[in-house]
Order: C-alpha cells, then sequence, then structure tokens
C-alpha cells in the first residue's frame, strides 16, 4: 500500500517526544544564524543571501537532472533584488522561470499559497510548454492522460517502481485539503510544517513535472515564514541536493508506509542542521572576505592581482594559483605573473605550498597575518 491508500491519510502523526531534543536544537542554531547574519553590515548581508538563493536554484534544479549556469542563475537573481554586483549576463528564459519562482516563494512568504499561484509557479518552470522533448500540461493539475504518475527506474520490461501518486480525479480534492492545512495559522512548528509539506506535495504530485522542485520551493517559503524573514541564508535544496540518494530512500520508504511519519521528520531536521552546518561555513566564507579586502585596501594591489584574487575567493574556484594560471586569469605574460604573485606572497596575501619548480603554487593562506600587508 501507498501512503495515500491508508485510512487515515492525510492525518498525519509523529512521536514529538522523539523529535523534540532535535528540534530544540535546530532552533537554536537556527536563531544564532539569523542573528549573526543580521549583524552583518547590508553589503555584506546581500551578498550571503545571493550566495545562498545562487545555490539554492542551482541545487534543487540539479537533482531533477537540470543543469543551469551559475552567472545565469545569479545574474537573474542580482537583477530581481535590486544587488549591484559586477559582471551581470543575459539570463535565459529557463532560468528567469525558476528564479521567479523561488523569489515568488520567499519574498511573498506571507502571501496565501493558492491554487492560482501554483499553476503561475508551474507556468514559469516550463515557459515553452515542454518538458524535455515531450508536451506536457502546464499550469493546471495533471490530467488522466498522464496517469499512471510514476517514479520509474530500470530498463523496459524490468521496471522497478519506485512510486505511484493518487489518480488525477482525486488532485481537485487532495490539493484543496492541503492548500487549507498550508495556510492555516496553527501551533505546529513551522519548520515541521516544512518537513511536512514537502512530504505532502510530493506524494500527491499535482503536476506532470517539475513536482521535486516545486515541493523543496514550498519548503522554503515554509522556513521564511518560521525565520519571519525573505532573507535566505541557508540552503536546504543545496544540502538535499548533497544527500540526493538518501533524499529519494527516505522519500520512498515513507511513501511505502503509513501516515505515521517520525522516521521523515527525523531524516528532515537532521538534514536542515546540516545545512546550517554549511551555511556557517559560508558566513565564515564572507567575513574572510570582507576582513580581507579591507586590509588590502589600505595598501591596494594592482588590477590583475584584484582579479586573480576576486577569482581565488570564488565557491567554485579548483585549486591553486599557478603562474600561467595567473598570466591566463589576468591576461598577462609568466613574467608579469610572477612579478605579482611574489609581491602578493611577500605581503602574505598568498602562501607558497609545498613543493617547487613546475609544480609551484599558491593558496590565500587559512589564516592571515593582516598586519603584515
Amino acid at each position: 500500500m501507498w501512503i495515500y491508500e491508508y485510512q487515515h491519510w492525510p492525518n498525519f502523526t509523529w512521536d514529538i517526544e522523539a523529535l523534540a531534543f532535535k528540534l530544540a536544537d535546530l532552533r537554536y542554531r537556527q536563531g544564532r544564524l539569523i542573528g549573526r547574519m543580521e549583524a552583518l553590515g547590508f553589503e555584506l548581508k546581500q551578498e550571503a543571501s545571493l550566495k545562498t538563493l545562487t545555490n539554492d536554484v542551482i541545487t534543487s534544479s540539479a537533482i531533477e537532472g537540470e543543469s543551469l549556469e551559475t552567472e545565469e542563475v545569479r545574474s537573474s537573481i542580482a537583477r530581481r533584488l535590486g544587488i549591484a554586483v559586477a559582471g551581470l549576463v543575459p539570463a535565459s528564459r529557463r532560468v528567469e522561470g525558476i528564479v521567479e519562482m523561488m523569489l515568488d516563494a520567499t519574498q511573498g512568504y506571507s502571501r496565501p499559497l493558492t491554487r492560482e499561484r501554483l499553476f503561475g509557479w508551474h507556468a514559469t518552470l516550463f515557459p515553452t510548454g515542454r518538458s524535455g522533448m515531450h508536451r506536457i500540461s502546464v499550469g493546471s493539475w495533471r490530467t488522466r492522460d498522464a496517469d499512471p504518475m510514476q517514479v520509474i527506474s530500470g530498463p523496459m520490461g524490468r521496471e522497478n517502481i519506485h512510486f505511484e501518486a493518487p489518480g488525477a480525479e482525486r488532485l481537485n480534492a487532495e490539493m484543496a485539503t492541503f492548500l487549507a492545512w498550508f495556510n492555516q495559522r496553527n501551533r505546529l512548528d513551522p519548520v515541521l510544517k516544512a518537513g511536512i509539506a514537502h512530504l505532502w506535495f510530493v506524494t500527491i504530485h499535482p503536476f506532470e513535472d517539475g513536482n521535486g522542485r516545486m515541493a523543496r520551493a514550498l519548503g522554503d517559503m515554509a522556513l521564511a515564514r518560521a525565520d519571519g524573514m525573505p532573507d535566505r541564508f541557508y540552503s536546504l535544496s543545496s544540502q538535499i541536493g548533497a544527500e540526493r540518494k538518501e533524499y529519494y530512500n527516505q522519500l520512498e520508504r515513507q511513501q511505502r508506509s503509513t501516515p505515521e511519519i517520525t522516521d521523515w521528520l527525523a531524516w528532515f531536521l537532521d538534514c536542515f542542521g546540516r545545512a546550517i552546518s554549511s551555511a556557517e561555513k559560508t558566513l565564515g566564507n564572507v567575513l574572510f572576505k570582507a576582513q580581507l579586502w579591507d586590509k588590502i585596501n589600505q595598501n591596494p594591489v594592482n588590477e590583475r592581482q584584484r582579479t586573480v584574487i576576486n577569482h581565488m575567493l570564488e565557491d567554485d574556484f579548483k585549486g591553486h594559483i599557478q603562474t600561467s594560471k595567473y598570466a591566463k586569469l589576468s591576461k598577462c605574460s609568466n613574467d608579469t605573473a610572477l612579478r605579482d604573485i611574489h609581491d602578493l606572497t611577500a605581503r602574505g596575501i598568498l602562501a607558497q605550498n609545498p613543493g617547487r619548480g613546475r609544480t609551484t603554487s599558491y593558496s590565500l593562506p587559512e589564516r592571515i597575518d593582516f598586519g603584515q600587508m
């Protein structure tokens, strides 16, 4: 039996005592993180939020096998939020749609969630009316033509059915119940509500495609309500992406079980806790970057050096810097690159890694004696 075939669906139950310690610890860490972020200056807070939202959009799409360009996503978010950043690039229609859905969920977290709003999200995800090569119903619940709606793996003839969603004839009633519950103001902790909303929406699977991304957007919306603010400083989608295999295992296990969902909520809280830990690292990186530039700007570097340092501070920078890599990034000769590197090393901005000769490389030290710059 699937979870929605049980008599008490969708009256979920859970053991609050088994979750109480996890939830209390998580809420404490969540509040501490938001407090630290709120203490940042306006520009640093914007940078942290932009980085988090960008990762959220990219990872949520990647979970569904869709690859997005980081700079396109970053530029689309920055333009929509009015954040002044350098190097903005045009974004594709596909990227703009996904960003629009995510920002509507988080920036408009206090507005009621309606059927029309969900239809609008779905239309932005599939602006061409197609999912890949296949035409789908866009901006409406899936129809009986799409049934049975199944999650399947394996070769044809030996398929493994991981999940089968409720029939299309049930969707109006199922989604009316879900929306009434989601908009209801009750005493349920908002973090638990985010976990329940995610499972519930994915189980109903009301659209032909895009259900996972929309479920994660709903989770972010519920968490924004928990925070009481639209700014995002942690990315649950990024953490789910890092634990994708276990995420799908947990979903399948619960959807093959009863509406007693303690195990699912325990995993959701643990995953959320790891997302908070990752956000604390992001905060450390943002602060390090700000402190580094504050000190460097007291005795400014040249434009080539500034360009390379900015590249090295990006999350997606791979490896260390070498003379040839420096020359390529700053568009200069190897001799000029070597002089710039020696200057940065002498000032303590770069540190030489072990190794000599052609393998000589440099990195930004984890701890910098700013007094030497």
